[in-house]
């Protein structure tokens, strides 16, 4: 699940305690432009004892390969090997707009990122020559005196996951050939092959056969029971947002996806109310069939059956999140969830 720390941090630390008891296998920690996910990770990691703990996502410009390498390894040192570094390229408007780093070639920056990361790990004297990384920096920049140094510390895995969250078609290829893991946003199982099955296809082929399947996480939120399928109306505003309003109109991944996934006359009225500034009209324009397949919210068995809808169509591990009142109410539908996962 993704952690939410609206509520306080240590509050949200409290609940993953929680839910970790009770089957949860990994938290997702953000960092948009709010405070530094690895901070809160390495809290995670003294608070917690079994579950993993990703960065979901860490923007890749904001840091340089070797940062993000050596982050990742000390969360994994901090957390006996729990680590999973969640990496992405964020957006224009954040990484311009609260970074100041041109958004340029995001596809390739991760590429080369992805090797660095794995060669830190190996302790290898890190010497990179790419289009966007040379490692160390040429003699003709800089000082001249940069050498090829090598991680000091042993890591406790040589291998750390990645994770990438990915949207357009190079990405996806990519991460399917490369990372170990993919964090798609509005998957929906009806839609994947449409939306990315080429691309996952053409990553595949090219992925080195002696690393693990990709692990393809997906879901939505979590309430199981009777009579609740009027709380899918609750991921009303946050689908308004991206799909209307994440980015600039003629931007905005979150309504490409939706587009393409069989709503395109939905997705521009969306996004035309949304940035008119009805917002409450926009989010009445998304579909009830889209909000029941992007959730896991009904009775036992619509969730078995949306479970396995999901797996038929690639998915294996799921990414939710848990609806309740409070932490009790959380807990029993992280518990019924995973039950049924159990089950299948």
């Amino acid at each position: 699940m993704l952690l939410n720390y609206a509520g306080g941090f240590k509050e949200a630390v409290t609940e993953v305690q929680a839910l970790e008891k009770a089957g949860l296998d990994v938290v997702w920690v953000p960092e948009a432009y709010s405070f530094d996910a690895p901070s809160a990770m390495g809290y995670l990691a003294a608070n917690t004892e079994r579950v993993t703990i990703a960065s979901g996502i860490l923007p890749v410009y904001s840091r340089t390969p070797t940062l993000l390498a050596m982050t990742a390894a000390g969360i994994d040192y901090l957390s006996d090997g729990r680590c999973m570094l969640g990496l992405g390229a964020s957006g224009p408007q954040v990484i311009e707009g609260f970074h100041g780093i041109a958004y340029t070639a995001p596809v390739a920056r991760l590429r080369e990122i992805i090797d660095i990361c794995r060669a830190v790990w190996r302790r290898e004297r890190v010497q990179h020559m790419g289009k966007y990384y040379q490692i160390p920096l040429p003699q003709n920049q800089g000082t001249g005196l940069g050498k090829p140094l090598k991680l000091i510390n042993h890591p406790v895995r040589n291998d750390i996951p990645i994770a990438i969250a990915s949207l357009g078609q190079s990405s996806v290829a990519m991460t399917a050939e490369l990372a170990d893991a993919w964090l798609p946003a509005f998957y929906t199982a009806e839609a994947a092959q449409d939306v990315w099955g080429s691309a996952l296809s053409k990553g595949t082929t090219l992925r080195d056969p002696e690393r693990a399947p990709l692990e393809v996480f997906a879901g939505g939120a979590v309430a199981v029971g009777t009579g609740l399928e009027d709380l899918r109306n609750l991921s009303r505003p946050q689908m308004a947002l991206y799909v209307g309003g994440m980015g600039a109109r003629s931007k905005n991944f979150y309504n490409d996806i939706f587009s393409r996934s069989g709503y395109a006359a939905e997705a521009k009225i969306i996004q035309d109310l949304y940035l008119s500034g009805d917002k409450k009209a926009a989010e009445a324009a998304i579909p009830d069939e889209y909000l029941a397949r992007n959730s896991l919210i009904g009775e036992p068995g619509f969730v078995r059956d949306r479970l396995q809808i999901m797996r038929e169509a690639g998915v294996n591990a799921l990414n939710v999140g848990f609806l309740g009142q409070n932490i009790d109410e959380r807990v029993q539908n992280c518990e019924a969830l995973r039950n049924i996962v159990d089950s299948l």
